[in-house]
This record gives C-alpha cells, structure tokens and sequence, in this order.
C-alpha cells in the first residue's frame, strides 16, 4: 500500500490513462466484498444511528469551529467530515477482521443520508442558491451506482450459482490487489489536482491539508470509541474514518469554494496511511501469534 501510494505520487501525470478504470474497479473489489454478507445480516443498529449523528453533527462542528480562521478552510475541514462512508470501506474492514454486513449497512445510510442532506447543507453555506432536487439527484447519481449495484448482483449470484458465489466469497485477497490500483489511481489523481492549483495558494493549501488530518484522526479514534460501545471497533473506525473522497472533491468543486476540495485531496493521503498502518500491525500480531 505505500509502494501504491508513493507510484501514485510518482506517476501522477498519467493518471488520465487510467482514471476510466477505477470504477470499475471499485465494482469488482466490493463485488467480491459483498460475496461475504448475506441478507439477514442487514439490520440498522445503534451504532448506525449514532455513527450517523456524529457525521452530520461533527461536519456542522467543524465547520463553525474553523470559520474564524478562514471560510475556506471551514468549508474543507466540513466536507471531510459530512462526505459519507468510502466504497472501498467494506473491503478494509473485512481485512482488519471487522463486521462487513454492519458497515455495508453503515455505508448505505450514510450515502443515502448525504444525498438527502447535501443540498440543504450546500445551500445553507451558499445563501440558499443550491437547487435541493436538481442537488440530490446529481449526487445520487455520483454514489448509488457503484454501492447498489456490485451488492444486487452479489445477491442474485447467491440465488442463481450459490456454487459460484462461495468461490467469490473464498477470493477475499483479490480486493486487497485489486484496491492497491485502486489506490495507485486515486492518489494520482489527488497529486494531480494540488499541483494544478497555483503557487498562491499554497499556505491556504497547506492549512486546509493539516485541517484535513486533523478530522481524519478525531473521525478514526471517534469511530473506534463509539464502535467498541456497541461490539465492534473496526466497523465504527471505518465507518466514521474512510471517506469517498472522490464524491468529496466532486461535492467541493461543484457546491463550495474550490480550494476547499484541497481538503478530501489530502483525505486520501490521510485516510490510507492510517489504513496502511493498521493492516500492518494487524499482518504483524498474526505473524507473531503463529511463531
């Protein structure tokens, strides 16, 4: 995983030859995620509830928290936390030996609940010039495809090759390669984006980067307290913790002040060390377990 972040740093001026696959990489990584839940494992617990409450609580926080200091860097430390749950999410989680079914669930109503909320909350922090459907349509349109999709057609393998879908299920180690690419990807295309930014902007960017940081930590050790509460540290940390920081850019570029999207650009240098790090020790304790 650093080795893909640090050729996504590299190799950044090519990432447009490679951005039309990630997502369909993300389908097929959280297809083969999904292979693992079955349905009657889908439930909205407290955890979710309250997860949820921290996300749209926690945006409006940090928000007013940093508006003293600058609108912009506001606007970034609020979208790192009210974007919703990352897709790939399911797939760390199920490597770090968390509940998958809970966070799919976790991912679906936090998706749904930004697609909801977004437009009131952009409008809010616009003067009221953000048009509610046209707003949750786009967004819709954004996150539902790659989370519903790979699910329904998990689902309807089960039904119609229940012999097919238990291999899939088998194949976990795929999503971790297959994210790796991913993650290549997605890492250039944030280098890619800073860097076009002009030199003026760079203390702002720097600011708004440590901002970002900063939410991605309190998000991640929030998470884990508030999963521990309910029997599952993972799914709370990743929950709360890993970002669609795509959605993010896209929802900063469109919605709020565009230096704002410096913020879920360095998310994802953010989110994925703190990932990297966990997989790591966790790869470490097991080692150390079998010797």
């Amino acid at each position: 995983m650093p080795g893909a972040m640090l050729c996504g740093l590299l190799l950044h001026n090519y990432m447009g030859l490679l951005e039309p696959t990630a997502p369909y990489l993300i389908f097929i990584m959280l297809f083969i995620t999904f292979c693992r839940v079955k349905p009657s494992e889908f439930r909205i617990d407290g955890m979710t509830l309250v997860l949820l409450g921290v996300q749209l609580g926690g945006a409006a926080l940090a928000y007013f928290a940093f508006l003293p200091i600058g609108e912009e860097i506001a606007q970034g430390a609020m979208i790192c936390v009210f974007c919703p749950t990352a897709t790939a999410a399911p797939v760390i989680t199920g490597m770090l030996g968390g509940s998958v079914p809970r966070l799919v669930t976790y991912s679906l109503a936090s998706n749904l609940t930004v697609a909801v909320c977004a437009p009131l909350v952009f409008s809010g922090i616009n003067g009221g010039e953000v048009d509610f459907i046209t707003s949750m349509r786009d967004i819709a349109v954004k996150v539902f495809p790659l989370i519903v999709a790979p699910l329904i057609c998990a689902l309807v393998l089960m039904k119609v090759s229940p012999k097919a879908h238990s291999t899939i299920a088998k194949k976990q180690s795929w999503s971790f390669y297959i994210w790796a690419v991913s993650l290549f990807i997605v890492v250039g295309r944030a280098v890619s984006f800073v860097m076009s930014e002009p030199p003026a902007k760079i203390p702002m960017m720097i600011a708004i980067g440590v901002c970002a940081g900063l939410m991605c930590g309190i998000q991640f050790f929030a998470g884990r307290r508030i999963g521990a509460r309910f029997g599952d540290k993972i799914a709370g940390a990743q929950g709360l913790g890993q970002k669609n920081t795509v959605l993010a850019i896209w929802m900063a570029l469109t919605y709020l002040n565009p230096v704002s999207s410096v913020g879920p650009a360095a998310y994802i240098v953010w989110q994925n060390t703190v990932n990297s790090m966990q997989l790591y020790y966790k790869e470490k304790r097991e080692r150390r377990n079998h010797e």
